[in-house]
């Protein structure tokens, strides 16, 4: 027995939402690719030597899974935020309210998919650089626990806001004030042990630090924090994020305006 009230609707929905970016393959892959190694271009020539980073890990290859954790979180917030905007003004979001789908299939379809979609840029991005590099990946279960759980958390933000916002510009403030300054700040480009106290502590309130310090662990075993730790934050914010867009979601909240 299936745990899904409507399995087809819920197999239809997942597919449309891959189809969208899949048709538009070499962006949704090669645009963060491109991104990825410019930051890697500029801050490995810039700040190699000058940062403190693991013991044995290089720079450049410090750099490369907070960056792949980076552009997942940043991707996995875009593929649910824009789907359900540009429903919203295209006006076709009418025809899914039609149909005999519950709040659990909307929410494992737009998450689903925002998974794979993250899932294709994550092995592309380790395809280009892992030639170049020492990626150990010394802890895979950890790598894979910590990828899911953000990437979960942040499509399911990313259903938040979308049900939230009217209109494309909604979208881009919330990704300029909140998701990219705390993807900065979350030690993609240096050990918050390098930091002042402040500035660490801060960190250490930035649950984004916790998926990218995670899964850098899960590629060298070492990290600035308890792996446990990593794990128990991403699972909550994952936790919590998710019961709002399914509460949201079962509610019809700005479904039905």
């Amino acid at each position: 027995m299936s745990v899904f009230g409507n399995p087809f609707g819920f197999r239809t929905l997942f597919f449309k939402e891959c189809k969208r970016f899949t048709a538009v393959l070499g962006q949704t892959v090669g645009a963060p690719i491109i991104t990825a190694l410019l930051y890697l271009l500029v801050f490995a020539q810039a700040m190699s030597g000058r940062t403190p980073v693991y013991e044995g890990v290089s720079y450049t290859a410090f750099l490369v899974p907070g960056l792949i954790m980076m552009t997942v979180i940043q991707n996995a917030f875009a593929n649910t935020s824009s789907s359900l905007i540009q429903s919203k003004v295209m006006g076709n979001l009418v025809f899914v309210r039609l149909a005999p789908i519950g709040a659990v299939e909307w929410f494992v379809a737009y998450v689903g998919a925002a998974l794979v979609r993250c899932l294709l840029v994550a092995v592309a991005m380790l395809a280009v650089t892992a030639p170049f590099l020492d990626l150990p990946f010394a802890r895979p279960l950890a790598l894979f626990a910590i990828f899911v759980l953000g990437a979960t958390a942040l499509a399911a933000g990313g259903v938040i806001v979308g049900l939230v916002s009217q209109k494309f510009d909604h979208i881009a403030a919330f990704t300029n004030f909140f998701i990219t300054p705390l993807s900065f700040l979350s030690g993609v480009f240096y050990s918050v042990k390098a930091l002042p106290p402040f500035w660490a502590t801060a960190s250490h309130l930035n649950p984004f630090f916790y998926m990218i310090d995670g899964f850098r662990y899960g590629m060298f075993g070492q990290a600035d924090a308890p792996i446990l730790m990593s794990l128990a934050w991403s699972f909550a914010f994952a936790a919590v994020m998710s019961g709002i867009a399914l509460k949201m979601l079962a509610d019809g909240y700005s479904l039905r305006k």
